[in-house]
């Protein structure tokens, strides 16, 4: 039955209501990089092993995202968002009242469980209560609530944990999204579940080179990235000797960067985007790469991280338009298969960055980063190439048969 018809304002504030999930999703994954240490201290663990909880919370994403998917297809959206964000809460409130790691990793376990089937649906729900002919901005509005999640609630969960002990972040994070639990109850409709694909979808899709390849360099891009973010605090205070309030600092130019690369991909993101990701993953594998020789200036270590947060955010949202572009028909599948890839790309770069630290020292993960992150950017330019020539070869052959007579 179709929904009646609503103002542009009602549309835009369940968008927006959308995007304030989006920020307190990506905040609570991402939050623990600006709260390892104080973890760590709380319970008397190294600060790399305190950093596998980013690790299994990625790979509990990786390996739920698909099968819940598939499992709640047929599920009726606005009731699965529901219940997904009550899910979120309670385990919310399960990390505020952790007296141990293994009880604090079981309720990071429900997190990531909620978080995966969030970031399967939200992408096409927002586009669904857009206003008429405004889905790309819905999804850049989308993808301002995942900046801002970098920009504000990373550097603010930090400092709410500094104040008050890192179980008041994840308290604060439960109270935020049971405020936005009541806004999306109170407007959205109800949503039937439509072109969300299926299981015999994955043939199919894996049947398409182009999204492959897009798999395949988010994998890449993302494991160097992480290899090194993950341990950014820690990084900034016992490599590069610097006091937290530089290390909040930080965080808070490298989140700020993402809103200059959801501007820089908005402006050239339609015109050349193969070449945007291209430039991105070079500019990022050389942010690794100085890493470490730019912790003797706070001027270079500061310019690095925007210029660092602002490519990491281009490939971000670049891959997401790619992987839309490549499966319109199946859109829920192609993104909890992104969403799963991605987080394998967490999870390994956290454990890789983790054993770097433990094995070598920490003054190394951002090189070791970076040597993936290069891998990255040569994967590119063989594949976009390719992507080229493929294009040139079918208008030369369409040219040729327009000319039979």
């Amino acid at each position: 039955m179709p929904q009646a018809p609503v103002s542009n304002t009602t549309a835009w504030f369940r968008v927006i209501a959308l995007a304030l999930g989006a920020f307190i999703f990506n905040t609570t994954e991402f939050v623990p990089v600006g709260l390892l240490s104080d973890i760590a201290m709380s319970f008397r663990m190294e600060t790399a092993e305190t950093g596998l909880m980013i690790t299994i919370y990625a790979w509990v994403v990786t390996l739920a995202s698909l099968p819940i998917m598939l499992l709640t297809r047929n599920i009726e959206r606005k009731k699965l968002l529901t219940g997904t964000f009550l899910l979120f809460i309670a385990s919310h409130l399960l990390s505020s009242q952790a007296g141990n790691f293994t009880v604090l990793m079981i309720s990071r376990f429900g997190i990531a469980l909620a978080h995966a089937v969030f970031w399967s649906i939200t992408v096409s729900l927002s586009i669904r209560v857009a206003p008429e002919g405004r889905k790309a901005q819905a999804l850049g509005l989308l993808s301002t609530g995942t900046v801002l999640a970098m920009v504000a609630g990373v550097p603010m969960g930090r400092m709410l944990g500094q104040l008050l002990g890192w179980r008041m972040t994840f308290l604060g994070i439960a109270i935020l999204a049971g405020l936005t639990l009541l806004v999306l109850v109170r407007t959205l409709p109800r949503l039937p579940s439509q072109n969300t694909g299926s299981i015999s979808s994955l043939p199919v899709l894996a049947r398409r080179a182009s999204l492959t390849r897009i798999y395949m360099l988010t994998l890449l891009i993302i494991t160097g990235h992480f290899t090194a973010y993950s341990y950014i605090e820690p990084f900034v205070q016992d490599v590069a000797a610097r006091e937290n309030t530089f290390a909040t600092i930080i965080l808070l130019l490298f989140g700020g960067a993402g809103i200059l690369g959801s501007l820089v991909f908005s402006r050239f993101g339609n015109r050349s985007p193969s070449l945007l990701i291209t430039l991105a993953c070079a500019v990022l594998a050389s942010c690794l790469a100085l890493l470490l020789p730019a912790t003797f200036s706070d001027v270079l270590l500061c310019s690095l991280s925007v210029i660092w947060g602002l490519s990491i955010m281009v490939i971000g949202l670049g891959m997401q338009a790619k992987v839309l572009e490549a499966a319109p028909d199946a859109t829920d599948v192609a993104m909890s298969l992104f969403s799963g890839i991605y987080n394998v790309g967490i999870g390994a770069g956290a454990l890789l960055g983790s054993k770097i630290s433990l094995i070598a020292g920490m003054s190394h993960v951002g090189q070791t980063g970076a040597l993936l992150a290069f891998s990255a950017f040569a994967w590119c330019v063989m594949v976009f190439r390719r992507d080229a020539d493929a294009l040139q070869l079918r208008a030369w052959l369409l040219s040729r048969v327009a000319r039979q007579p």
